[in-house]
């Protein structure tokens, strides 16, 4: 009987095991950003978020203009993080360190992006909002500078642009009319402190339940 005992009790400590590593697993992985997930990113020098709206530029592309704003609440400043053309992400994957990958307005489905125009206020590298639907071009794609493995929801991370090798950053120029006093995202050429980004409010896709389904983005 003491046998018996023993072996139940080595069972129901198994048992435990199991389950504990099997929870602790799931927190570790809804702590990543994911593919599809819809966030805000937080400038974390300036205090700002990437912000998008049906606005041009009145000078360089002539494109839709992207800035950073203040106000935690404005619903224009949602992004979803998808994957790059002809190679999408699965739904629900957490986003690895020096993945690429597209940064997609909600509002009005158009691509984060940059090119060689110059930037109005900073003379930076220009960075706008691009294509329809969420499909524009090759100068769309983003590749996201991490520590570890998997893109963390607290940290600080780069986006480095696939195309022209610059940084998504913020210097704090302002701009007048008609979007007073929001701030101007442009282009750097080097890793500074102007080109951190943290993910702030959103919505996380968590991973599959179900390993078969090809949800893809």
């Amino acid at each position: 009987m003491e046998v018996v005992g023993t072996i139940r009790g080595l069972i129901r400590s198994l048992l435990f095991l199991l389950l504990w590593s099997s929870c602790e697993g799931r927190d570790s992985e809804l702590s990543y950003v994911t593919c599809g997930s819809l966030v805000k990113l937080f400038n974390t020098r300036h205090n700002v978020r990437l912000h998008s709206h049906d606005v041009k530029y009145g000078s360089g592309s002539g494109q839709q203009s992207v800035t950073g704003v203040e106000n935690a609440d404005d619903a224009n400043s949602y992004w979803q993080v998808r994957g790059k053309p002809n190679n999408p992400c699965l739904r629900g994957a957490p986003i690895k360190c020096g993945q690429a990958i597209r940064i997609t307005h909600m509002k009005t489905g158009r691509n984060l992006h940059t090119h060689h125009f110059s930037s109005p206020l900073s003379n930076n590298q220009e960075v706008s909002a691009f294509g329809e639907n969420g499909e524009g071009d090759d100068l769309d794609v983003w590749t996201v500078q991490c520590e570890g493995i998997h893109w963390e929801r607290d940290e600080a991370v780069r986006f480095k642009h696939l195309g022209t090798d610059v940084f998504l950053s913020v210097t704090g120029e302002q701009y007048g009319h008609p979007i007073r006093g929001q701030r101007e995202v442009h282009g750097m050429s080097s890793p500074n402190q102007h080109n951190w980004w943290r993910t702030m409010e959103g919505v996380f896709i968590q991973p599959s339940q179900e390993p078969l389904r090809h949800d893809e983005l």
